[in-house]
């Protein structure tokens, strides 16, 4: 004779849409991770398959775009999602199949991450597909989190011809005038003597935070720090505040971070269980 199980509550789903990463440190890989440490479930929807080593990357297969919307069709007709995080897309094609998707759902929070290239400078991204990104995706997103270059390029795509937009409120301003709500502008690539990010919205700067340099270069912090801001506001948190929390925890990764390989520095984001490990050690 069975007996019923009874059913626990879910935890707050993430649908990320990126592609794979074999290394663990970016893409499909971190997403999960940092979703699952900061207690959501995670769903996940490849968009590409990469060739890549922890220095770089050295080949891009982007999933055919009718599999990639058949993929997240079939989990968001069984499971509620309470966030999307959209990392590297792959293809135009794709891109307008995810803006079809995520139209059907306009309550659910988009945070896109726009991933136009490696920490490296393999690029990822062609013109045709910043520009379908900037028409399609932007006006359905929530926040948008372009590290400081990437910002200025999608400013750049958006202008005039031979127009250089340095100032990064400007690009800032532009950017939600294209359609997004928030945009979050990291200073990682700047010459500041701290990391400053800044929280935009339509009325200018919502918040600005300071964050000491950290030595080393890391493989997927933007990616971090993206699914981390989708895994506050699955869980109800504010734009503000899931922001503020989410840069804490990818500078407690980035911290924490190990070089695993001959490349960059890997964040850790499961530092929390190695501090109990710690502390169970010296008790």
């Amino acid at each position: 004779m069975s007996v019923a199980l009874p059913a626990n509550p879910s935890p707050p789903i993430v649908l990320t849409f990126a592609a794979s990463d074999p290394t663990g440190g970016a893409g499909l890989q971190a997403d999960i991770l940092t979703l699952a440490s900061l207690g959501c479930h995670p769903l996940s929807v490849v968009t590409a398959i990469t060739v890549q080593d922890t220095a770089g990357v050295e080949g891009v297969l982007p999933i055919d775009a009718e599999w990639v919307a058949d993929q997240a069709r079939a989990l968001l007709e069984d499971m509620p999602v309470a966030a999307f995080k959209l990392g590297m897309l792959g293809s135009v094609e794709v891109i307008a199949a995810l803006a079809e998707v995520i139209a059907d759902y306009p309550d659910v929070p988009v945070v896109l991450d726009p991933v136009l290239a490696s920490g490296r400078g393999d690029q990822f991204a062609d013109e045709e597909m910043v520009e379908a990104m900037i028409g399609l995706l932007l006006p359905q997103t929530t926040l948008l989190t372009p590290n400081s270059l990437e910002a200025r390029r999608l400013v750049q795509e958006m202008g005039e011809a031979g127009e250089d937009v340095r100032d990064l409120a400007e690009c800032a301003r532009r950017l939600v005038g294209a359609g997004c709500e928030y945009v979050l502008v990291t200073g990682t690539h700047e010459g500041t003597p701290q990391v400053v990010n800044t929280l935009y919205g339509s009325h200018g700067a919502v918040r600005t935070d300071r964050w000491d340099r950290l030595p080393g270069s890391y493989h997927g912090s933007g990616c971090t720090l993206a699914s981390a801001i989708a895994a506050h506001l699955a869980s109800g948190v504010n734009i503000a505040d899931a922001v503020m929390g989410a840069q804490e925890f990818t500078w407690r990764t980035l911290a924490a971070g190990f070089r695993p390989g001959m490349g960059q520095f890997i964040p850790d984001r499961l530092f929390w269980s190695r501090e109990e490990e710690d502390e169970d050690d010296e008790s």
